[in-house]
Protein backbone atom coordinates (compact mmCIF):
# COMPACT_ATOMS: atom_id res chain seq x y z
CA UNK A 1 0.00 0.00 0.00
CA UNK A 2 2.84 2.55 0.56
CA UNK A 3 4.26 2.03 -2.66
CA UNK A 4 0.73 2.69 -4.00
CA UNK A 5 0.51 5.59 -2.62
CA UNK A 6 3.89 6.77 -3.58
CA UNK A 7 2.86 6.39 -7.26
CA UNK A 8 0.01 7.54 -6.97
CA UNK A 9 1.28 11.21 -5.45
CA UNK A 10 4.17 11.14 -8.32
CA UNK A 11 1.28 10.98 -10.52
CA UNK A 12 -0.49 14.14 -8.74
CA UNK A 13 2.85 16.13 -8.82
CA UNK A 14 2.60 15.09 -13.13
CA UNK A 15 -1.06 16.86 -12.96
CA UNK A 16 0.03 19.63 -11.02
CA UNK A 17 2.76 20.79 -13.33
CA UNK A 18 0.21 20.56 -16.40
CA UNK A 19 -2.00 23.37 -17.37
CA UNK A 20 -4.97 21.29 -18.37
CA UNK A 21 -5.63 21.24 -14.73
CA UNK A 22 -4.49 24.38 -13.71
CA UNK A 23 -7.21 25.62 -16.39
CA UNK A 24 -10.01 23.68 -14.78
CA UNK A 25 -9.35 24.84 -11.48
CA UNK A 26 -8.88 28.22 -12.93
CA UNK A 27 -12.23 28.03 -14.55
CA UNK A 28 -13.97 26.35 -11.58
CA UNK A 29 -13.34 29.15 -9.52
CA UNK A 30 -14.08 31.67 -12.41
CA UNK A 31 -17.75 29.98 -12.13
CA UNK A 32 -17.91 30.28 -8.64
CA UNK A 33 -17.35 34.25 -8.76
CA UNK A 34 -19.49 34.34 -11.88
CA UNK A 35 -22.44 32.70 -10.10
CA UNK A 36 -21.57 34.05 -6.66
CA UNK A 37 -21.28 37.98 -7.99
CA UNK A 38 -24.51 37.66 -10.20
CA UNK A 39 -26.90 35.74 -8.45
CA UNK A 40 -29.34 37.92 -6.29
CA UNK A 41 -32.14 35.90 -4.27
CA UNK A 42 -34.74 37.98 -2.22
CA UNK A 43 -36.01 35.41 0.54
CA UNK A 44 -38.69 36.74 2.76
CA UNK A 45 -39.68 34.48 5.70
CA UNK A 46 -38.16 31.38 3.99
CA UNK A 47 -39.70 31.90 0.77
CA UNK A 48 -38.29 33.16 -2.15
CA UNK A 49 -39.76 36.08 -3.83
CA UNK A 50 -37.31 36.89 -6.39
CA UNK A 51 -34.39 36.00 -8.04
CA UNK A 52 -32.20 37.90 -10.60
CA UNK A 53 -29.37 36.37 -12.60
CA UNK A 54 -26.86 38.08 -14.46
CA UNK A 55 -29.33 41.25 -13.89
CA UNK A 56 -32.55 38.80 -15.91
CA UNK A 57 -35.45 37.89 -13.62
CA UNK A 58 -36.15 34.51 -12.88
CA UNK A 59 -39.18 33.65 -10.81
CA UNK A 60 -41.85 36.18 -10.15
CA UNK A 61 -43.89 34.20 -7.81
CA UNK A 62 -43.52 33.88 -4.22
CA UNK A 63 -42.47 30.04 -3.53
CA UNK A 64 -40.40 28.03 -0.59
CA UNK A 65 -36.41 28.59 -0.86
CA UNK A 66 -36.49 24.79 -0.75
CA UNK A 67 -38.74 23.75 -3.47
CA UNK A 68 -37.32 26.90 -5.75
CA UNK A 69 -33.84 25.86 -5.21
CA UNK A 70 -34.34 22.02 -5.88
CA UNK A 71 -34.21 22.02 -9.68
CA UNK A 72 -30.93 24.22 -9.79
CA UNK A 73 -29.39 21.65 -7.43
CA UNK A 74 -30.92 18.67 -9.77
CA UNK A 75 -29.27 20.24 -12.73
CA UNK A 76 -25.77 20.80 -10.68
CA UNK A 77 -26.05 17.34 -9.87
CA UNK A 78 -26.03 16.32 -13.38
CA UNK A 79 -23.45 19.37 -14.52
CA UNK A 80 -20.79 18.38 -12.17
CA UNK A 81 -21.36 14.29 -12.90
CA UNK A 82 -21.23 14.83 -16.92
CA UNK A 83 -19.30 17.16 -16.82
CA UNK A 84 -16.49 15.90 -14.78
CA UNK A 85 -16.92 12.17 -16.54
CA UNK A 86 -16.22 14.28 -19.92
CA UNK A 87 -13.19 16.87 -18.53
CA UNK A 88 -11.88 13.68 -16.73
CA UNK A 89 -12.04 11.50 -20.01
CA UNK A 90 -10.12 14.11 -22.17
CA UNK A 91 -7.27 15.30 -19.18
CA UNK A 92 -6.61 12.23 -17.76
CA UNK A 93 -5.98 9.48 -20.81
CA UNK A 94 -2.55 10.10 -21.30
CA UNK A 95 -1.25 9.16 -17.67
CA UNK A 96 -1.09 5.40 -17.99
CA UNK A 97 0.40 5.61 -21.74
CA UNK A 98 3.41 7.74 -20.16
CA UNK A 99 3.84 5.03 -17.68
CA UNK A 100 4.70 3.14 -20.49
CA UNK A 101 6.95 5.08 -22.53
CA UNK A 102 10.11 3.54 -23.34
CA UNK A 103 12.79 4.16 -20.71
CA UNK A 104 10.71 5.47 -18.33
CA UNK A 105 9.02 2.16 -17.80
CA UNK A 106 12.16 0.10 -17.45
CA UNK A 107 13.24 2.95 -15.10
CA UNK A 108 10.36 2.52 -13.11
CA UNK A 109 10.35 -1.98 -13.20
CA UNK A 110 14.02 -0.99 -11.86
CA UNK A 111 12.94 0.15 -8.57
CA UNK A 112 11.19 -1.68 -5.84
CA UNK A 113 8.01 -1.38 -7.11
CA UNK A 114 5.99 -4.21 -8.46
CA UNK A 115 3.65 -3.92 -11.41
CA UNK A 116 0.69 -4.58 -10.00
CA UNK A 117 1.07 -1.34 -7.23
CA UNK A 118 2.21 1.00 -10.51
CA UNK A 119 -1.22 0.07 -12.10
CA UNK A 120 -3.05 0.51 -8.52
CA UNK A 121 -1.17 3.48 -7.79
CA UNK A 122 -1.77 5.46 -11.43
CA UNK A 123 -5.46 4.11 -10.98
CA UNK A 124 -5.51 5.54 -6.99
CA UNK A 125 -3.77 8.86 -8.05
CA UNK A 126 -6.40 9.60 -11.32
CA UNK A 127 -9.23 9.14 -8.78
CA UNK A 128 -7.46 11.28 -5.92
CA UNK A 129 -7.25 14.05 -8.75
CA UNK A 130 -10.79 13.49 -9.70
CA UNK A 131 -12.36 13.45 -6.52
CA UNK A 132 -10.45 16.66 -5.29
CA UNK A 133 -11.86 18.74 -8.35
CA UNK A 134 -15.42 17.25 -8.11
CA UNK A 135 -15.41 18.16 -4.39
CA UNK A 136 -14.00 21.43 -4.79
CA UNK A 137 -16.85 22.78 -7.65
CA UNK A 138 -19.50 20.92 -5.68
CA UNK A 139 -18.97 22.43 -2.38
CA UNK A 140 -18.12 25.74 -3.93
CA UNK A 141 -21.27 26.12 -5.62
CA UNK A 142 -23.17 24.82 -2.92
CA UNK A 143 -21.93 27.43 -0.20
CA UNK A 144 -22.66 29.84 -2.91
CA UNK A 145 -26.42 29.14 -2.97
CA UNK A 146 -26.87 28.18 0.15
CA UNK A 147 -25.51 31.60 1.04
CA UNK A 148 -27.12 33.90 -0.73
CA UNK A 149 -30.49 31.88 0.27
CA UNK A 150 -29.78 31.33 3.93
CA UNK A 151 -30.88 27.49 3.39
CA UNK A 152 -27.65 25.10 4.19
CA UNK A 153 -27.66 21.75 2.73
CA UNK A 154 -24.67 19.39 1.66
CA UNK A 155 -26.43 17.19 -0.55
CA UNK A 156 -25.21 18.16 -3.91
CA UNK A 157 -21.46 17.40 -2.06
CA UNK A 158 -22.70 14.15 -1.33
CA UNK A 159 -24.78 13.64 -4.00
CA UNK A 160 -21.25 14.67 -6.45
CA UNK A 161 -19.33 11.50 -4.82
CA UNK A 162 -21.31 9.00 -7.11
CA UNK A 163 -19.56 10.94 -10.39
CA UNK A 164 -16.36 9.19 -8.72
CA UNK A 165 -17.75 6.13 -8.90
CA UNK A 166 -18.84 6.49 -12.26
CA UNK A 167 -15.14 8.17 -13.56
CA UNK A 168 -14.25 5.28 -11.33
CA UNK A 169 -15.33 2.72 -14.00
CA UNK A 170 -15.19 4.79 -17.06
CA UNK A 171 -10.87 5.17 -16.26
CA UNK A 172 -10.49 1.54 -15.42
CA UNK A 173 -11.47 0.55 -19.48
CA UNK A 174 -8.90 3.50 -20.39
CA UNK A 175 -5.86 2.28 -17.74
CA UNK A 176 -6.55 -1.61 -19.15
CA UNK A 177 -6.82 -0.44 -23.14
CA UNK A 178 -3.60 1.79 -22.37
CA UNK A 179 -1.87 -1.34 -21.08
CA UNK A 180 -3.12 -3.03 -24.15
CA UNK A 181 -2.07 -0.56 -26.08
CA UNK A 182 -0.08 2.00 -25.12
CA UNK A 183 -1.87 5.24 -26.78
CA UNK A 184 -3.37 8.06 -25.21
CA UNK A 185 -5.76 8.97 -28.43
CA UNK A 186 -7.24 4.92 -27.84
CA UNK A 187 -7.54 5.28 -24.33
CA UNK A 188 -9.86 8.75 -24.63
CA UNK A 189 -11.81 6.56 -27.36
CA UNK A 190 -12.36 3.81 -24.92
CA UNK A 191 -13.35 6.34 -22.09
CA UNK A 192 -15.72 7.87 -24.38
CA UNK A 193 -17.28 4.96 -26.21
CA UNK A 194 -17.50 3.18 -22.49
CA UNK A 195 -19.16 6.33 -21.09
CA UNK A 196 -21.43 6.35 -23.82
CA UNK A 197 -22.70 2.84 -23.16
CA UNK A 198 -23.18 2.88 -19.65
CA UNK A 199 -25.47 6.03 -20.44
CA UNK A 200 -27.37 3.61 -22.97
CA UNK A 201 -26.93 0.49 -20.42
CA UNK A 202 -28.91 3.06 -17.81
CA UNK A 203 -32.07 2.43 -20.27
CA UNK A 204 -31.47 -1.07 -21.24
CA UNK A 205 -34.91 -2.29 -20.67
CA UNK A 206 -36.75 0.71 -22.22
CA UNK A 207 -34.42 0.83 -25.17
CA UNK A 208 -34.42 -3.12 -25.70
CA UNK A 209 -38.52 -2.91 -26.58
CA UNK A 210 -37.21 -1.36 -29.82
CA UNK A 211 -35.81 -4.73 -30.82
CA UNK A 212 -37.48 -8.06 -30.89
CA UNK A 213 -36.30 -11.87 -31.01
CA UNK A 214 -32.89 -12.70 -31.13
CA UNK A 215 -31.81 -8.50 -31.53
CA UNK A 216 -33.43 -8.15 -28.05
CA UNK A 217 -31.89 -10.82 -26.35
CA UNK A 218 -28.90 -9.97 -27.79
CA UNK A 219 -28.79 -6.41 -27.17
CA UNK A 220 -29.93 -7.21 -23.47
CA UNK A 221 -27.12 -9.75 -22.63
CA UNK A 222 -24.49 -7.07 -24.28
CA UNK A 223 -25.20 -4.51 -22.12
CA UNK A 224 -25.74 -6.56 -19.07
CA UNK A 225 -22.12 -6.24 -17.62
CA UNK A 226 -21.93 -2.64 -18.26
CA UNK A 227 -21.53 0.37 -15.80
CA UNK A 228 -24.97 2.07 -15.27
CA UNK A 229 -23.77 5.62 -15.89
CA UNK A 230 -27.19 7.09 -16.55
CA UNK A 231 -28.82 5.31 -13.21
CA UNK A 232 -25.71 6.86 -11.14
CA UNK A 233 -26.41 10.47 -13.01
CA UNK A 234 -30.16 10.58 -12.34
CA UNK A 235 -29.61 9.27 -8.37
CA UNK A 236 -26.83 12.00 -8.18
CA UNK A 237 -28.92 14.60 -9.41
CA UNK A 238 -31.48 13.28 -6.90
CA UNK A 239 -29.34 13.29 -3.46
CA UNK A 240 -28.12 16.63 -5.08
CA UNK A 241 -31.34 18.45 -4.87
CA UNK A 242 -32.64 16.27 -1.24
CA UNK A 243 -35.48 14.48 -2.88
CA UNK A 244 -36.11 10.96 -2.15
CA UNK A 245 -34.91 8.22 -4.41
CA UNK A 246 -37.04 6.88 -7.44
CA UNK A 247 -35.16 3.57 -6.73
CA UNK A 248 -32.61 2.00 -4.91
CA UNK A 249 -28.56 3.00 -5.38
CA UNK A 250 -27.24 -0.24 -4.18
CA UNK A 251 -27.31 -2.02 -7.58
CA UNK A 252 -26.14 0.39 -10.03
CA UNK A 253 -23.67 0.94 -7.39
CA UNK A 254 -22.47 -1.94 -6.85
CA UNK A 255 -22.60 -2.83 -10.10
CA UNK A 256 -20.04 0.04 -11.33
CA UNK A 257 -17.27 -1.21 -8.25
CA UNK A 258 -17.62 -4.59 -9.62
CA UNK A 259 -16.95 -3.42 -13.18
CA UNK A 260 -14.25 -1.46 -12.49
CA UNK A 261 -12.70 -4.42 -10.30
CA UNK A 262 -13.15 -6.64 -12.95
CA UNK A 263 -11.28 -4.42 -15.67
CA UNK A 264 -8.36 -3.33 -13.20
CA UNK A 265 -7.72 -7.32 -12.45
CA UNK A 266 -7.49 -7.64 -15.81
CA UNK A 267 -5.15 -5.34 -16.80
CA UNK A 268 -2.87 -6.09 -13.84
CA UNK A 269 -3.01 -9.69 -15.26
CA UNK A 270 -2.16 -8.23 -18.84
CA UNK A 271 0.46 -6.44 -17.35
CA UNK A 272 2.41 -8.54 -15.16
CA UNK A 273 3.26 -10.92 -18.44
CA UNK A 274 4.05 -8.41 -20.44
CA UNK A 275 7.60 -7.41 -21.44
CA UNK A 276 9.97 -4.47 -22.07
Amino acid sequence: MKMVLAVAMDLLREASSRRWFLALWTAITLSLLAVGLSLRLEVVDGALAASRFFGGSMRHDIVSVEVALRPVFTAMGYFLFYGGLGFGILACSDFASEMLAPGRIEHLLSLPIRRYELVLGTFVGVMILALGSILYGSIGFTLVLCYKSGVWTAWPVVGSLLACIGFGAVYAVMLTTSLFVRSAALSAAAGAVTALLGIIAGYRHAISDAFSGMARGVFLAVTAGLPRISTLASRAAEISSGTPLEASLVRPLLGALLFTFALISLGVFHFERKDF
